[in-house]
């Protein structure tokens, strides 16, 4: 009953207040379970096990294994758009461009929400001070006004300054937790967009460096390329006709 009473005595500011914080929690919540809980890596040995196919040639292969034991990840989506582009004889800036493309995608799907909490907690700080700058004028109001008894006046005033006072409390009480989970969350996003970059040009300059330093792997690599376009000319051909 305290809370609730020092809720009504805040005024209508308070309503805004408390929607604040209901978003606050919820964004705290979703925050958790996508950058700790969620969130999934590559095993320990997956560019090991994936240098070991490129540097055979095999980049098909390459793609269906960063499909198959990392597809839920960013870094095996990334290494599997790579190994489909250097399978089709991509160059040196496609690779980069796309790559860089996709690594920009992953990482807005990471950091989109967490920004808002910085937001909420300084708006919650705001609607506090708001509130806290109406209570004062009701005071003042209070003081100023004649028409009322010497009791009245008194009762008015302890209630513009609960009013400011509630504001205040409930407004930081808000916006501290969020602020705090801020820091948290962009600390922890900073470390997987900075791990994920560096894996990216790891992975690009593998499937660079790699297959252009071997002749053998970048023969196999066109071979895989001229197979495909084999098949694909294959499925699209017509079946003909038995000749009467």
């Amino acid at each position: 009953m305290g809370i609730l009473h020092k809720f009504q005595e805040g005024g209508a500011t308070m309503y805004a207040i408390l929607a604040l914080g209901i978003l606050t929690v919820m964004l705290i919540v979703e925050r958790a379970r996508s950058l700790y809980f969620n969130f999934k890596a590559p095993a320990p040995g997956f560019r090991k096990a994936l240098l070991d196919l490129v540097s055979k040639g095999d980049l098909l292969g390459a793609e269906k294994f960063a499909l198959n034991t990392a597809g839920e990840t960013s870094v095996g989506k990334i290494a599997a758009l790579g190994c489909h582009l250097r399978s089709t004889a991509a160059g040196e800036e496609e690779l980069q461009a796309r790559l860089d493309e996709k690594l920009n995608s992953e990482i807005a799907g990471i950091d989109k929400w967490t920004s808002f909490l910085a937001v909420f907690g300084n708006v919650a700080t705001l609607a506090g001070l708001l509130g806290t700058i109406v209570g004062m004028i009701h005071s003042f109001a209070a003081v100023a006004g004649g028409s009322v008894s010497a009791s009245d006046r008194a009762t008015l005033l302890s209630k513009g300054i609960a009013e400011a006072m509630n504001c205040t409390a409930f407004g930081l009480i808000v916006a501290i937790p969020a602020l705090i989970a801020y820091a948290v969350f962009q600390n922890r996003t900073d470390k997987i967009t900075g791990s994920l970059t560096e894996m990216t040009t790891e992975i690009y300059n593998d499937l660079l460096f790699l297959i252009e330093a071997d002749p053998a792997v970048q023969k196999s690599a066109g071979s895989s390329k001229a197979s495909a376009r084999s098949e694909s000319r294959h499925a699209q051909q017509p079946a003909q006709q038995p000749v009467q």
